[in-house]
């Protein structure tokens, strides 16, 4: 296998081609927006596969009014008595939206199956339900975009030690995630019977191979972009307005107002 850090994606390679393809995804924004289409975009994969950068540098130039990250906390007491995809779909997009799930849906087939959270009556429920689900969304317009993103064994551990050693870093790390090293071939039991189940033709899985963060990101971006028709609308012509005349308005002594201490100042 060729050295890790000689295959690395370089920086300004990365960078330019990054900002290429959220130039794009700014045009797919106004597109949705301007046409009325329905966007959802599920990211999944094992902890520290990288799914949670690559949505960042996707919403990172998108107007938040249009495209939403939706990362749902675990489940109420009473989310737990509802029917399972009802909490979800209070967040699928109305007309003219974008909707991100950091983590969705497949939980269930997830950590929760892994872990034991749910019933393996309500896991089998699922994995005939979801294909259900997903056909209905797809079926009303919406598209639906899923990405599983496949990090390797020793690359998860890596990063999970970087976190670990991080202070900005290390509310990343959970005992769930930690639990997670322990029951690597349980997760990948569990990943291969989910995609054998909901891998269908209406809503197809996509996977991400994503020891290198850089490369994952721009081949996720580039391949939404590609999966989505778009076209780029006719720009809005907007000119700035000369400014009026002073009407004699004078402000208020700055001795009168609360201002935040100049911190900077003292670096």
């Amino acid at each position: 296998m060729a050295d890790k850090s000689a295959a690395a994606l370089p920086r300004k390679v990365y960078e330019r081609e990054l900002l290429r393809l959220q130039t794009e995804l700014v045009k797919l924004q106004e597109w949705v927006r301007a046409t009325g289409a329905r966007v959802v975009v599920v990211f999944e994969g094992r902890d520290a596969a990288g799914k949670g950068g690559t949505i960042k540098r996707v919403a990172e130039h998108l107007n938040p009014r249009v495209a939403r990250i939706v990362a749902l906390p675990r489940p109420t007491e009473r989310e737990r008595t509802q029917w399972y995809f009802q909490r979800y779909v209070e967040h699928l997009p109305a007309a003219g939206e974008i909707v991100l799930f950091d983590r969705s849906w497949y939980n269930r087939a997830g950590v929760e199956h892994v872990m034991g959270f749910c019933t393996q009556e309500e896991y089998q429920r699922f994995l005939r339900q979801c294909p259900i689900f997903e056909r209905m969304l797809v079926e009303d317009g919406i598209l639906l975009r899923k990405y599983w993103f496949s990090v390797s064994d020793t690359e998860q551990q890596e990063r999970f030690r970087r976190r670990l050693e991080d202070p900005l870093r290390r509310w990343k790390l959970s005992p769930m995630d930690l639990e997670s090293i322990t029951r690597w071939e349980a997760y990948s039991r569990a990943k291969d019977d989910m995609l054998v189940h909901t891998d269908i033709a209406e809503a197809p899985w996509s996977v991400v191979e994503s020891d290198d963060k850089r490369r994952a990101r721009l081949n996720t971006i580039a391949h939404l972009l590609a999966s989505v028709p778009y076209e780029e609308p006719a720009p809005q012509v907007l000119r700035l307005p000369r400014r009026p005349p002073s009407t004699g308005y004078e402000r208020p002594p700055r001795d009168l107002q609360h201002y935040v201490p100049d911190h900077s100042a003292s670096l």
